[in-house]
């Protein structure tokens, strides 16, 4: 079956549409604070599809990203009490008491940690906020944080991209399917 193939060349389509920008934007706002999916997800098939933008395409979504940062960290501050039944519900509470443990001993560090690696980043922006982290150590943290993470994922895929795209194309089920195996297996693991 060839769904993830199919999905590809959907994907590059898309990342050439004329408002893609401005939808790696949102995604990227959203997801910074309260948003299930990483901009990622946009941002590869974009670098891929636009290897020539991939600097634009890494600092647009690193300033988006950091924006809603911003706004989870809002909420943590002024609204925590209204933003704690989503943070249970959608089962980010073990995440969430973990992020706060993590602010009271590392401050910086656990922004930075949070904003490089696939952890929900969106926890700990709204922990930051209810932890009341100093706003300077935040922004630096989610600047260095998800800057570096995006710009490996475009600078990838921007520079190795046209070199690697024919055997991706190859073998983007087969990678898909290996993918969505891992994911399930995680889930299962994480949830035992």
């Amino acid at each position: 079956m060839r769904i993830f193939g199919r999905l590809y060349d959907r994907m590059l389509d898309a990342a050439r549409h004329p408002h893609a920008d401005w939808y790696l934007g949102a995604v990227s706002v959203a997801e910074s604070s309260f948003f299930p999916i990483p901009p990622d997800v946009m941002l590869a098939p974009m670098a891929l599809a636009r290897p020539r933008e991939w600097v634009f395409l890494a600092t647009l979504t690193t300033l988006t990203s950091v924006i809603g940062g911003l706004i989870g960290y809002a909420i943590g501050h002024f609204a925590l009490d209204a933003a704690m039944p989503l943070i249970e519900q959608w089962g980010y509470r073990p995440a969430y008491d973990t992020a706060v443990l993590w602010f009271e001993r590392h401050g910086f560090w656990a922004i930075f940690v949070a904003g490089f690696t696939p952890i929900p980043y969106k926890i700990f922006t709204v922990s930051a906020g209810a932890a009341h982290m100093a706003l300077l150590p935040f922004i630096l943290g989610s600047l260095i944080g998800r800057g570096g993470r995006f710009f490996l994922v475009a600078g990838l895929l921007g520079v190795l991209g046209p070199r690697i795209e024919p055997r991706l194309r190859q073998f983007v089920d087969a990678i898909g399917w290996v993918t969505l195996a891992a994911v399930v297996i995680g889930v299962w693991l994480w949830q035992r």
